[in-house]
């Protein structure tokens, strides 16, 4: 029963991981660039929900739809001042500007909300489900998190390949310039896929401060670098790739931490990424992209 009780463990912080990195695979996939500024947009969508809470005394929902609203305009804000002049700049450039992002982000952090570590309420109680007698007992926080997890893959494949403005995000991804030819709004959609993004970053971060309740400027740090490399796990632009790499990073941390060791945890997961793209470099679910000379 220990063994089951650790795999919802892991699927639950998996599934916090696959959200997170559906951001970033949109992103890359759509933009054809990395946004490591993205672990910070979980930061401010965290003191966004506990500012609401604590100092307003909002409702838990109305505190997540606010993180929700204020990261999707900042993820627009970010892609428009510092992304957009850069849209044919080299690739390097464009990461460095992201790094820049994500220090500006923090240390913003810092002088609007000091560098102390805060404890984040607990957005969904305390209660837990028993089952089996009393030898396995789930927190509803854990059970919410897999569900929202499972509900928004389901929403953003249909979205992708249902709607009008999905459609335009994959054609997009195929090819910029012959989408522009078709009458598509590049601009329009990178910056709707950066606006999807930081949405997505501000449920994580409720998701994640609920289940683990500490507050600073550099909380997104972590999490942000895991879910990027389950992104990679996954096939980087891969929707799917991202939510099983999430789902398989998060049960292999927690598995690494209760029967190896906790201090040995990240080495094991980075350890397993290096071997997995060395057999597998597009990832699991990726693709090889042929050049035509």
């Amino acid at each position: 029963m220990s063994f089951l009780s650790y795999l919802i463990t892991g699927l639950s912080l998996g599934s916090v991981y696959a959200i997170i990195a559906l951001g970033y695979t949109m992103v890359y996939g759509i933009a054809k660039m990395l946004n490591f500024a993205h672990g910070d947009v979980i930061m401010v969508g965290a003191y966004v929900s506990f500012l609401a809470i604590g100092k307003y005394d909002t409702p838990a929902l109305v505190a997540c739809l606010l993180s929700v609203f204020a990261c999707t305009i900042l993820g627009v804000l970010i892609e428009r001042l510092a992304y957009k002049p850069l849209r044919s700049a080299p690739s390097l450039a464009v990461l460095i500007t992201a790094i820049g992002v994500s220090y500006f982000l923090q240390n913003s952090a810092q002088l609007l909300w000091g560098t102390d570590t805060k404890v984040f309420p607990a957005m969904l109680g305390t209660n837990q489900l028993v089952l089996f007698n009393g030898e396995l007992m789930i927190s509803y926080v854990t059970i919410a998190t897999i569900v929202a997890c499972i509900i928004i893959m389901t929403v953003l494949t249909l979205f992708i390949n249902k709607t009008k403005i999905g459609k335009a995000m994959r054609a997009c991804s195929e090819d910029k310039g012959a989408a522009q030819l078709m009458g598509i709004n590049v601009d329009n959609t990178i910056s709707i896929t950066f606006a999807i993004g930081s949405g997505l970053a501000a449920i994580a971060s409720v998701l994640l401060c609920t289940a683990y309740p500490a507050l600073n400027p550099t909380l997104g740090s972590m999490p942000g670098i895991k879910a990027f490399t389950a992104a990679v796990f996954g096939g980087i632009g891969s929707i799917p790739g991202a939510f099983i790499g999430g789902l398989m990073l998060g049960i292999l941390e927690t598995f690494s931490i209760v029967y190896i060791s906790s201090q040995l945890s990240d080495a094991i997961v980075f350890g397993v990424l290096i071997i997995v793209l060395l057999l597998r470099p597009t990832g699991l679910l990726g693709k090889k992209i042929r050049v035509k000379v």
